[in-house]
């Protein structure tokens, strides 16, 4: 198992987290974690826990060398172990106050373009205005959008909407309103219809019936974040 040391050392990297983030989520401690990419062969069933985070096999973990993989390769493979399912685990790059609560960034239009090359940035996140809605339930992560265009009417052009992080994907709803981030599209507010299983895709429609309907490939999709309410038309 001593080509998993390495591996372990490259995932969390290509996922831009932290060995205290990762040890977190897989229920151990930061040395613990840093001990597993230096030397020391994870347990068994911490070994399941970190395939499941990672969203990759034990059997990649502990017998292909991922430092003979490009990045690109190595992108596109998690991409193909990941992806289709629409279920794994996914690790949002946020932003916290001085005691360690979540804060709610803010997307205006001006940041559609940046924020789809920075989504997983922290530093970029770090850098969007904030703002505080202390009416919102607490326990769950939520980001700001500003509408762009009139494809969703009632919801005018550059209202601001409150949007809650959705984290497995199959949890899509039929004919409920959400912003999709996804590579060719960048930042979508629409009417999503979810055909992950059966066709490996999110239909989009808008409330204007002058817009078409399209498709997204499940490949293509970065981050998807549930419609909850429209705050107003202009803040700041």
């Amino acid at each position: 198992m001593t080509m998993i040391h390495a591996n372990l050392k490259i995932l969390r990297k290509q996922k831009g987290i932290t060995q205290a983030a990762i040890a977190e989520a897989v229920g151990v401690s930061r040395s613990q974690w840093a001990g597993y990419e230096l030397n020391i062969n994870p347990p068994l069933e911490v070994l399941v826990r970190i395939s499941d985070f990672l969203t990759v096999s034990i059997d990649t973990l502990v017998r292909i060398d991922l430092s003979k993989f490009s990045e690109t390769r190595l992108a596109s493979m998690l991409d193909d172990q990941s992806k289709i399912s629409g279920e794994h685990i996914r690790v949002l790059a946020t932003t916290v106050d001085h005691r360690g609560h979540e804060q709610i960034e803010m997307v205006p239009v001006r940041a559609k373009a940046s924020y789809l090359a920075g989504f997983a940035d922290p530093e970029y996140i770090s850098e969007l205005p904030r703002l505080s809605i202390p009416f919102l339930p607490q326990g769950k992560k939520y980001r700001v959008f500003q509408v762009d265009g009139d494809s969703m009417l009632p919801i005018p052009d550059g209202a601001y909407i409150v949007c809650e992080y959705v984290e497995n994907w199959q949890s899509i709803q039929d004919g409920e309103k959400y912003v999709i981030i996804a590579a060719n599209e960048g930042i979508t507010f629409k009417i999503a219809y979810n055909h992950i299983k059966s066709k490996e895709e999110i239909l989009l429609c808008s409330s204007n019936p002058i817009f078409a309907p399209f498709v997204v490939p499940i490949r293509s999709v970065s981050e998807v974040w549930k419609y909850k309410l429209v705050m107003a038309e202009h803040l700041g």
